[in-house]
């Protein structure tokens, strides 16, 4: 596994561990269909949330968050109505949020979550 995968993957493991200690709970994580993934789904038992997840190893070249753009989002709401579609969800509030993880080496690990991001 490349270096950039493994620190895709401990800030994925990172942002669902801030997520449930936020009262979330996931229900899929790394969900895929023909037009992309979702990288984690969840409850606050109100409303699906689906959180981008975006890790970086410094924060010298801006925000993990900065790189949510438009396009970004668009096809992660494209992908959400397939994943309703597939668990047979009619209709439900979701909301979008984006959790930015800085995963310095030598240096505390920074998460932010930012709720309704898009």
């Amino acid at each position: 596994m490349a270096a950039k995968d493994v620190l895709g993957r401990r800030g994925e493991d990172l942002a669902v561990e801030y997520l449930q200690h936020q009262g979330l709970v996931v229900l899929s994580r790394n969900w895929r269909c023909r037009d992309g993934e979702l990288d984690v789904v969840a409850t606050d038992s109100t409303r699906l949330v689906v959180c981008e997840v975006k890790t970086r190893s410094t924060a010298w070249f801006g925000e993990p968050a900065e790189a949510v753009t438009g396009k970004k989002a668009a096809r992660i709401r494209r992908v959400t109505q397939a994943w309703l579609a597939v668990h047979s969800v009619r209709w439900c509030e979701i909301r979008f949020d984006v959790v930015s993880v800085i995963a310095e080496p030598g240096r505390p690990v920074t998460v932010q979550h930012y709720e309704a991001a898009f």
